[in-house]
């Protein structure tokens, strides 16, 4: 009797998505899913369930080697051309049970930034002034510690609840590492749902600081095309937009992506441009800084998925 042939990654997925009680779409275009509108299809794109269902997917995916993405509203991120390779999670908007008590608001990770605004204005709370505005979903706002010049999630951040192939756990915000732009989640872990701490204070205030945040940005960022947003971090003492910007590139364009002639840290999609547009973007912006000024400009937007070697900036 012969041995059966090994399974290919192909076989990997279905049997994945076979297994998924919630909703599974199999090469799901990415490009409408992200904020910037460009990138390949993923392999395969599941909505879970509810928490189990998305610790039951972990373990399936670890089980069977398949990678896992976890998309959330899109923002700050780059797909391939050649799209995703394996499982790209997207939370449902009222993922998980949310609750509110005194100080303290726990919510959906799959719900958009804006919850977080509307349920704090609502109860009287303030503190998370800074997150009017910012685009995506609580889970990566939380996971890449998102902000703006008056104040980032591990202002308001207490906890995190996360589920990893073994399961649901909350972890403290002490134990996330928060740092710019970033946190230190386990392994394959997956934000399902988000404990905030703020303070009763002045609504009316809380408003008026909202307003004027808007409306800088709105003054001083593209936000009528597509984009991801902040192409690099800040260097220390300096900001990525003045250094793209010092070194000519404000306005150059690429193919139909360009850097902003409003704001040089945010590239823009002109129409049908491509991540290898983009991606030529990121490569003579950081090799024109780092020979004029000698910095090393780090990443701020993701990359996922199969770029090729000659791609990578």
């Amino acid at each position: 009797m012969s041995a059966s042939p090994p399974s290919t990654s192909t076989d990997r997925v279905r049997e994945i998505a076979a297994a998924v009680r919630g909703e599974c779409t199999p090469d799901a275009p990415m490009a409408p899913r992200t904020s910037i509108r460009v990138g390949g299809p993923a392999d395969l794109l599941v909505r879970p369930a509810d928490p189990p269902d998305l610790a039951a997917l972990l373990w399936n995916c670890a089980a069977r080697r398949v990678p896992v993405m976890v998309l959330g509203g899109g923002a700050n991120l780059l797909v391939a051309d050649a799209g995703i390779r394996g499982v790209v999670v997207r939370l449902p908007v009222d993922f998980g049970e949310e609750s509110e008590e005194g100080e303290r608001l726990v919510l959906s990770a799959g719900a958009p930034v804006s919850r977080l605004v509307q349920r704090a204005l609502a109860a009287g709370l303030t503190g998370c002034e800074f997150a009017s505005g910012i685009p995506g979903t609580l889970g990566g706002a939380a996971a890449m510690n998102a902000g703006t010049r008056i104040g980032e999630m591990k202002d308001v951040v207490e906890r995190v609840e996360v589920a990893t192939p073994e399961g649901l756990l909350w972890i403290p915000a002490a134990g996330l590492s928060y740092a710019y732009r970033s946190c230190r989640l386990p392994p394959g872990a997956v934000v399902t749902r988000v404990g905030f701490r703020l303070r009763r204070g002045d609504v009316t205030a809380s408003r008026a600081v909202m307003d004027a945040d808007r409306e800088h940005r709105r003054r001083t960022q593209p936000l009528n095309w597509p984009t991801w947003g902040s192409t690099f971090r800040n260097p220390p003492g300096d900001h990525a937009g003045r250094l793209v910007e010092a070194v000519g590139l404000k306005g150059h364009r690429e193919g139909n992506a360009m850097w902003s002639d409003l704001h040089a840290n945010f590239v823009v999609n002109l129409g049908g441009a491509t991540a290898r547009d983009c991606l030529a973007l990121i490569r003579v912006a950081r090799e024109r800084v780092r020979e004029r000024f000698g910095v090393e400009l780090e990443l701020e937007v993701r990359l996922a998925g199969a770029f090729a070697p000659d791609e990578h900036p």
